[in-house]
């Protein structure tokens, strides 16, 4: 009988050994997510609290808006999507650490030695700022409706169906947390050598208005405030990113020389 043997460290991997490692990561990450779903699945009734919390302050801090922060459904089957869309995005969200994890692990073969210390550091930070992204979302998110039902007028009546207000937080939570996630990636391609630290700060403002075009694009709602509270946040993390990978990058010259 023939047992199958696991690749040697530093050895390089077939593509049908690629492809299995690749489904490998894959299979865990959407167990993760389904874990995730399920979880929110069974607690549907508080997040659907918490996610209309907003709503519900606006309408009560502004007599003048035509709303009582009830919403409503269009069909016998809205109420079931609702509740798959939260468990979805939330599952998705809750299975962020293991997704990522994943991702390393299939990207540690092709990286140097000095590179692989970094994992925890990474995956440690990325898990940071995608919470603070999703919680900038949810911060904005009275502000951005107050916005909104102002300017839709004051002769309307605010009646906002379930399905399209769970998609509108739920995009608004994963655009803020992507967005949050930006200098996780600058720093990786830093170290990688794809761009360098005197490149980024010599095409700073292409990088800014680069930065407010994709938060116009990514955000949900098209509101300014919401904009804004995301663009200003990714044009400092931009800064702090380009001088992390500048000590990085400087700390391993220095290793070399």
């Amino acid at each position: 009988m023939r047992f199958k043997q696991p690749p040697v460290v530093g050895q390089e991997m077939t593509m049908v050994q690629h492809l299995g490692e690749l489904r490998k990561r894959i299979f865990r990450s959407l167990l993760a997510v389904a874990i995730g779903a399920i979880t929110l699945l069974l607690m549907y009734e508080p997040v659907l609290r918490l996610l209309t919390r907003p709503y519900r302050d606006v309408c009560a801090k502004r007599a003048d808006f035509n709303c009582d922060g009830s919403l409503f459904t269009l069909g016998p089957l809205d109420g079931l999507t609702a509740r798959m869309k939260i468990a979805t995005y939330g599952g998705l969200i809750l299975a962020l650490p293991v997704i990522l994890w994943q991702i390393w692990k299939f990207i540690v073969p092709a990286l140097e030695r000095r590179e692989k210390q970094y994992a925890i550091p990474f995956i440690a930070s990325s898990l940071v700022l995608f919470a603070t992204g999703g919680y900038m979302a949810y911060w904005t998110l009275d502000k951005a409706l107050e916005f909104l039902i102002s300017w839709s007028g004051p002769d309307v009546t605010q009646a906002y169906q379930i399905t399209k207000y769970i998609s509108l937080v739920s995009l608004m939570a994963l655009a803020y947390g992507i967005g949050f996630l930006s200098p996780v990636l600058i720093v990786f391609l830093q170290l990688v050598g794809i761009v360098t630290p005197r490149r980024l700060v010599k095409n700073w403002r292409n990088a800014i208005m680069f930065i407010f075009l994709t938060a116009a694009v990514i955000t949900p709602s098209g509101d300014p405030i919401s904009m804004l509270a995301l663009a200003i946040p990714m044009t400092l993390l931009f800064a702090i990113a380009v001088f992390i990978g500048w000590l990085l990058v400087r700390r391993r010259q220095s290793a070399s020389a």
